[in-house]
């Protein structure tokens, strides 16, 4: 049997057993006690972890130039939080994403684990908190209002570029596959009805277009996370910080993290406010959106194979049935679309979170810090396995899509200003009709001559703007 050795901390509320071996202390302890939510920790986030690192890394040196650390301390701290940057005690960071106490307790891991790490490295047993405190020392000059949503928009700067990194490799495999595809002519359609032609090509890369508009909003979007509330302390007012901390913090997060972080200008207004968060995860939305509507584009596209469009073929991932022999499912596209609902859900759950803030804090950042994390981490994922599994490997049946734009009505639309509207309103019910093709009847009634029809229908004339012929 495995028995745990503990260490007794105390705080407000009393005494409590902590892990001898943990870095976190009783804060953290209670956290874990009370918070079995999610069952996503802090440490399956590192992005959020090694933010608040740097978050703590600029306090230090702010607390130094301010004459209120020792420059040994300031220098330990500092080595701490590069371990923790490196990838090192995140197993420490054990509490949920979702709690009450708008943070508190994500600060006080930090706090906790830093100020251990700290003794451990001056000699000290842990816990032996008057050689240096997580409260007194770590978070000083600093309030949970200020250090987590700093650590949130830090982690949220870095793991946009992830998201774009990904939305431009999808975009890209759109494209070359939209070049593969150039030469293929198929029927348009739109309210799922025959339109006009274009070629596969075109198709493929208006899926590329839309996903790289989506670029430059992220990138945008993500811009307001470089203004911070650090130096506001609890509520705005800066109380127990020293004059100018704000503005040299945010001097020394920008050295340490190569972002452009700016203190707000207001900081009573910037510690309740979450509009940044708002305005980034509705442009997640919007990439989900739109990704979404492409994954049906793939699916409705590779229907079939006997009965549906079958205009493309996506690379055969898994059987698709317990009892149908050799049904084949769009599996990737289906779960990217699965993805694209939980963020769209996610979106919501940040818009009610950011309206439920009273006075002067938003209590709710944990589940809106969550929900923002989670649907970055689920585009990532979902983009890149909709790339490597399927995108990459769509081949298209070009027989098949030739045959329909031969045996459509839709091409009657070419032929609207040459033989005008009414007569090709006539063609277009009697082909329906008869199932005779819209070339023949053309031919048959005398309309055009087949070497003018013929040129009509040429796919270049068919696919661009040009002027009438008369």
């Amino acid at each position: 049997m495995d028995f745990k050795s503990f260490r007794t901390e105390s705080d407000l509320l009393g005494p409590l057993s902590v892990p001898s071996d943990a870095y976190y202390g009783v804060q953290t302890q209670r956290a874990m006690d009370n918070f079995q939510i999610s069952g996503q920790t802090l440490s399956q986030y590192p992005e959020l972890i090694k933010a608040m690192a740097y978050v703590k890394w600029a306090c230090a040196k702010t607390n130094f130039e301010c004459g209120l650390l020792s420059e040994e301390l300031k220098d330990v701290i500092i080595d701490v939080c590069k371990e923790i940057i490196q990838g090192n005690l995140w197993e420490d960071f054990p509490i949920d994403m979702i709690q009450g106490g708008a943070g508190t307790s994500v600060n006080m891991n930090a706090n906790e684990v830093i100020a251990n790490r700290v003794l451990e490295i001056m000699g000290k047993e842990r816990g032996e908190y008057e050689f240096c405190s997580p409260n007194d020392h770590i978070n000083l000059s600093q309030s949970t209002n200020d250090a987590y949503p700093t650590g949130i928009k830090l982690a949220l700067l870095e793991m946009n570029k992830n998201l774009v990194q990904q939305v431009s490799r999808i975009s890209a495999a759109f494209r070359e596959r939209g070049k593969a595809f150039a030469h293929i002519l198929k029927m348009g359609r739109t309210q799922l009805q025959d339109a006009v032609p274009m070629t596969l090509g075109q198709e493929f890369e208006a899926f590329a277009a839309t996903l790289e508009e989506d670029i430059e909003k992220l990138n945008a979007n993500a811009t307001l996370f470089v203004e911070v509330n650090m130096g506001a302390t609890a509520i705005g007012t800066g109380l127990n910080a020293p004059p100018n901390f704000a503005q040299k913090c945010a001097e020394n997060l920008t050295e340490i993290t190569d972002f452009p972080i700016i203190t707000a200008p207001n900081l009573l207004e910037a510690t309740p406010d979450t509009g940044s968060y708002v305005i980034y995860s509705s442009a997640m939305k919007r990439l989900a959106v739109k990704l979404s509507k492409i994954c049906n584009d793939l699916r409705l596209l590779s229907s079939g194979p006997r009965t549906g469009l079958f205009e493309i073929n996506l690379p055969p991932m898994q059987p698709g049935s317990s009892i149908m022999p050799g049904k084949v499912n769009p599996v990737i596209p289906e779960v990217v679309n699965q993805v694209c609902f939980k963020v769209i859900g996610n979106d919501l759950t940040v818009t009610f979170a950011a309206e439920a803030g009273q006075l002067q804090l938003n209590v709710m950042e944990p589940v809106l810090c969550h929900a923002i994390m989670e649907s970055n981490r689920f585009l990532c994922n979902a983009i890149a396995t909709l790339v490597d599994k399927c995108i990459t490997g769509i081949t298209a049946n070009e027989e098949r899509c030739k045959d329909m734009v031969l045996n459509s009505i839709g091409i009657v639309t070419a032929l609207n200003p040459y033989i005008g509207y009414k007569n090709s309103t006539k063609i277009a019910k009697e082909a329906l009709e008869t199932g005779v093709s819209v070339y023949d009847l053309v031919l048959r009634d005398q309309l055009l001559t087949q070497e003018k029809l013929d040129e009509i229908l040429d796919p270049e004339n068919m696919l661009t703007p040009h002027n009438k012929f008369s």
